[in-house]
């Protein structure tokens, strides 16, 4: 614990308070335009058209955070630490439900439960006729739980594989049975994973706009989206009030976070595996019921309706497929993806050293700069980047390029980023540091070969939610893509905006088959958790 108790050097505290003010842009740019626009503050603050949907924002944010904790718990849990059928698989499958864009999950659950879709067409048999409806906060809930969970899943699962398992070995041979060692080793030792991803949740719940809007549940996000043309100055002073309670929320989660007894640990052998034994196949029902409802019931009916139009011989507008005309968006989506997935590791890891090794209020306040900015609508971040491109003679040439949309992309998931490397920071023991400096290695050495290796399952975790997240994002694409640029969220988009259920089905499962490839080659195989 030595240089958590030494100041941070001071190049790095300028290269984290740096990174921070760049991420502030977004929002600075909301404070901008709320002034340019007179916005009458008091009336927005303390009126009932604010806090109701700011309740249910932070109701909905809440709810999603904690069944997301407690579903991507479990199936690391089950995929890296037990001895459940299947596992290799599942770590492969686990991820992808993040890759579909909420409004298409969305779309998917209403046609699910609408009158004569797949839920009536396997529960009338049985009798059951009477099926819920599942708009508004119950469909909600529900999309965003089964889309967002990866955002736990990813680290607590790079976490769990890289424990040392020397103390479960111990609490066994004192006679603690597999679920004690569970709650009181194992998930101790994830808490900070666990915590990260949660944070990551609540924060993207509170931002989402396509899941609500479909499901008609009225939150903060929606009302700015809503208002954004007729009602600029509202628009503005509610993504001002969404961006001061993200901030809230992460100084907070900061100071539990710096509360934590903190576990450091080095996997010296492959981590002990949970022999299951009559729970294997209760547990694998269970996960295989998540992932059932998270990615094979959306794929069902995105392979129904490709396969009609692929099949079709004179399809009519809403079934014409062209698997052509996908190569090009997903050649671009998979560049994006993997490009900001790069440079946002490299941008905010000494965010993430800072907050991590130092006890440096600075390094907090870059930290929260960094995670706030994911709250802010995707939207709010494109238009906050043309305003200050537009702004500087230097930068206007840059607008509509591949290098704004990166940079872009950077700014809102940039904190996905910061809580994985955050983790993974935090669990290299600081001996292993001081021990090689002992032996004469410089800085970049020690770096390079002591520190580095040790934190790759997590900052490998960390680029694959970057990847993942940037691969389905669509506001920002639309506003800052190059002239003729597709991706495969776009290609959805449109397609579903002509009507297209085939085109715009085939479409998505390119992207999740994409995404799978990707999430192997990127996370799972490069992490030694494969």
């Amino acid at each position: 614990m030595a240089s958590r108790s030494r100041r941070p050097p001071v190049a790095l505290l300028l290269v984290g308070l740096a990174t921070g003010l760049v991420f502030l842009g977004p929002f600075a740019y909301v404070v901008s335009r709320n002034l340019d626009l007179g916005t009458d503050f008091g009336s927005i603050i303390w009126s009932r058209d604010t806090w109701d949907p700011l309740r249910r924002s932070l109701w909905l944010g809440s709810t999603v955070a904690l069944s997301s904790a407690v579903v991507g718990t479990g199936l690391a849990w089950l995929t890296f630490r037990t001895d459940v059928p299947g596992r290799r698989l599942w770590r492969i499958l686990a991820p992808l439900p993040l890759v579909i864009p909420s409004f298409v999950g969305a779309s998917a659950l209403i046609a699910a439960f609408a009158t004569g879709g797949l839920a009536e067409e396997l529960l009338s048999p049985i009798g059951i006729t009477d099926l819920p409806d599942m708009r508004g906060f119950r469909g909600a809930w529900l999309v965003l739980t089964l889309f967002t969970y990866p955002y736990v899943y990813l680290p607590v699962a790079a976490r769990m594989s890289s424990l040392s398992p020397s103390l479960e070995e111990s609490a066994r041979l004192l006679g603690r049975s597999p679920w004690t060692v569970f709650r009181t080793v194992v998930l101790p030792q994830s808490a900070g994973a666990i915590w990260a991803g949660a944070l990551l949740v609540f924060l993207y719940t509170i931002s989402d706009w396509g899941a609500v809007e479909r499901m008609g549940y009225s939150t903060l996000t929606r009302d700015i989206y809503s208002d954004r043309v007729f009602d600029q100055a509202r628009s503005m002073g509610l993504s001002l009030v969404l961006g001061v309670v993200a901030l809230t929320v992460v100084m907070a989660e900061r100071s539990l976070d710096r509360r934590r007894q903190r576990v450091e640990a080095v996997r010296t052998r492959d981590p002990m595996i949970v022999p299951l034994g009559r729970w294997k196949w209760p547990a694998m029902l269970a996960g295989g019921a998540v992932l059932a409802n998270a990615l094979l019931g959306p794929m069902a009916v995105f392979g129904f309706w490709s396969w009609r139009g692929l099949s079709a011989e004179n399809p009519s507008p809403g079934l014409r497929t062209d698997l052509g005309d996908l190569v090009s968006p997903a050649w671009n989506t998979a560049q994006t993806g993997l490009i900001t997935a790069a440079v946002a590791i490299a941008v905010v890891l000494p965010v993430a050293w800072l907050t991590a090794r130092y006890r440096s209020r600075i390094g907090g306040a870059a930290n929260g700069m960094v995670v706030a900015g994911f709250a802010l609508p995707g939207v709010v971040i494109a238009l906050s980047l043309v305003f200050w491109v537009l702004q500087s003679p230097i930068l206007g040439s840059w607008y509509q390029t591949l290098p704004l949309m990166i940079v872009a992309y950077v700014l809102h998931f940039g904190a996905q980023a910061t809580r994985a490397a955050h983790v993974a920071v935090s669990a290299v023991p600081d001996r292993l540091g001081d021990a090689a400096a002992t032996l004469g290695a410089g800085r970049v050495r020690r770096f390079l070969t002591v520190e580095l290796p040790l934190m790759t399952p997590g900052l490998l975790a960390g680029a694959g939610l970057v990847m993942l997240s940037t691969m389905k994002e669509l506001p920002a694409t639309r506003l800052l893509s190059p002239p003729g640029f597709e991706t495969l969220a776009t290609e959805i988009w449109s397609a579903g905006e002509r009507l297209n259920l085939a085109q715009e089905s085939l479409a998505a499962l390119v992207l999740v088959a994409l995404s799978a490839v990707l999430t192997w080659a990127v996370v799972l195989r490069r992490s030694d958790v494969y």
